[in-house]
């Protein structure tokens, strides 16, 4: 991986992490349609920069983080099945999982389910005044659908803001429950992925995660702003027709590259 291959891939952690389109799923499409080898450092990278863009978020909500525990507690409910799971389907899901054919189709049918539920999000009416106040068990079934995510392709932030609607939060609150839970989600993934690997890092590399996770702050930073405006106007049905797009032109270019 080259530095300026390594920006690119940053830039599309950051714009794409937090929106309902798969920043995973991204990378993977990118890696591959610039031919990069996709060894362990490489799947390494990809994880480890989530890091900039959970920093971006956690300075950007850093006030929310300090009016009491009950954000916690219900942050750490809804993480609870996440990391059970996770623990359980890690080596399957990085093993097998992680490759352009998965990442395309799970980008389709999300697609497709974000254009049907993007009604019930734009005209849900919110239960609580402040995420915070929602019942441990609507933030339990949240964590819930976020284990769907799990799947290349899937986007944590579309499962998650789903799984919000669907248990009492309207579009803005679930949108920034799903960032607020970004944090322990990826900080959980980053530092569990970085403990299972074994690689020893060359000075190249460690330059490379460092410049990702900078690039990766910066435009997560700018995303977010522009996403929250953009939901509150126009909703997710744009995102729906995104998904299905990429996910069938990438489908043709991998269909394309295997009769080259």
């Amino acid at each position: 991986m080259t530095i300026t291959q390594s920006i690119i891939i940053a830039i599309i952690e950051g714009l794409t992490e937090f929106l309902p389109v798969s920043s995973t799923g991204h990378m993977i499409l990118a890696s591959a349609a610039m031919n990069i080898h996709d060894d362990e450092f490489v799947k390494t990278f990809e994880i480890f920069i989530q890091l900039g863009a959970i920093l971006a978020i956690a300075l950007m909500y850093i006030k929310r983080f300090f009016q009491g525990i009950n954000i916690y507690l219900k942050l750490f409910t809804a993480f609870v099945p996440t990391a059970l799971i996770g623990l359980l389907a890690y080596d399957y899901i990085k093993a097998y999982l992680f490759n352009p054919i998965v990442v395309s189709v799970s980008l389709i049918v999300g697609g497709i389910i974000l254009i049907f539920i993007d009604k019930k999000v734009v005209n849900s009416k919110t239960e609580v005044v402040e995420v915070e106040e929602m019942t441990y068990k609507n933030a339990f079934f949240i964590g819930l659908f976020q284990c769907l995510s799990m799947v290349p392709g899937t986007s944590r932030a579309a499962a998650t803001i789903i799984g919000g609607v669907f248990n009492g939060l309207d579009k803005k609150q679930a949108t920034e429950f799903s960032f607020l839970l970004a944090v322990p989600t990826m900080m959980a993934a980053s530092g569990y992925d970085l403990l299972k690997t074994e690689l020893a890092f060359t000075n190249h590399q460690l330059s490379l995660l460092g410049i990702g996770t900078l690039v990766a702050f910066v435009s997560a930073w700018f995303a977010v702003k522009v996403f929250l405006k953009f939901v509150s106007n126009h909703g997710f049905t744009a995102f729906g027709y995104y998904r299905i797009v990429i996910g069938i032109l990438f489908l043709i270019f991998m269909w394309g590259t295997d009769l080259g």
